[in-house]
């Protein structure tokens, strides 16, 4: 198989790129590298050459068809996103030039250059916005209300993937991703709380809880999300929560991970952040009938793994 990985040097990206070479597939990476990292791609290119190609490029550009079309890929892989709730609350005006124009200027490519098919990483965080206490955790057929311009953007490239099967008989996944966390998680953004939470823990500094730390987050490990990106690419259609219907506050999450390294110290509290969620869990039931997949690693094994993985990669 030829693939297509959009934000291929990312946390998520990468990972995927290391699966699908290790599977013996030809990978054609697109990043611009504002969060992605060539050293995310270095082990994969000594080991695998010209197996895999790399292009520096911004999806928003609209030479992102015609790089997309000439590589003719088999799968697209569509990854690269505005992936911040609070940089789209700020400026929803760019998250939509990535989230939407950028996605639409792939999907063309994708469509043109003769692909099997899109698999798209939706947000299972904020699609569905708020729902009632006694809907979670949420099953595919919520209705999509999100309370943010990123999950707006989410939920709008999922409608074209839909309208693109209708007029073109174009085959599309989207999966509805819960909070993905593991190794290559950058430790210095907004996002991404396991790996902030390890990096000042390790370093023996304090930890920022916003709220009281009761929202909670279905944290999904991100080899299983890979494995379902995999299994996507070769059958179904439609969308796909990818979660554990499990739901773990962020104060769950510190006290956890603060034990795990014998620190003992309270976080510190910060205001709550606009956009944001209370709670979410998503049902994976329909992945699992439909796709054959279930999460494998859940948060105490996952953890462990971020862990030794801060301790062995300082920053």
């Amino acid at each position: 198989m030829n693939a297509l990985v959009t934000g291929g040097a990312g946390f998520i990206g990468s990972t995927l790129v290391d699966r699908l070479l290790e599977e013996g597939h030809n990978v054609v990476v697109v990043d611009n590298l504002v969060s992605g990292k060539l050293s995310n791609l270095e082990a994969a290119q000594a080991k695998f050459g010209d197996r895999l190609t790399f292009h520096n490029h911004d999806i928003r550009d609209p030479e992102t068809q015609p790089l997309i079309s000439t590589a003719r890929p088999d799968v697209v892989f569509h990854l690269a996103a505005q992936m911040d709730v609070r940089v789209s609350v700020a400026d929803p005006v760019y998250d939509a030039s990535v989230n939407i124009i950028g996605a639409l200027n792939v999907l063309e490519g994708a469509r043109v250059g003769g692909a099997q098919k899109l698999v798209f990483a939706s947000s299972g965080g904020t699609i569905y916005g708020e729902v009632p206490d006694a809907a979670l955790p949420i099953t595919e057929d919520a209705p999509q209300q999100p309370l943010s311009p990123y999950g707006i953007s989410k939920k709008a490239f999922g409608d074209y993937l839909f309208a693109y099967s209708s007029l073109h008989g174009f085959q599309s996944v989207g999966l509805a991703l819960g909070n993905i966390f593991g190794p290559r998680q950058d430790p210095h953004g907004e996002a991404g709380v396991v790996a902030i939470f390890g990096q000042r823990l390790l370093n023996g500094e304090p930890c920022k809880v916003f709220g009281d730390g009761s929202a909670t987050r279905d944290y999904v490990y991100v080899d299983d999300v890979v494995d379902a990106f995999i299994r996507a690419a070769a059958k179904g259609s439609g969308t796909y929560n990818i979660g554990t219907s499990i739901e773990t506050s962020t104060k769950q999450l510190y006290f956890a991970m603060a034990a795990a390294v014998g620190v003992k110290d309270e976080p510190i509290h910060a205001p709550a952040r606009t956009g944001e969620l209370d709670r979410s869990s998503l049902d994976y039931a329909k992945a699992k009938a439909e796709l054959g997949w279930e999460p494998r690693t859940l948060v105490p094994e996952g953890v462990r793994h971020v862990l030794d993985y801060i301790s062995t990669h300082p920053a």
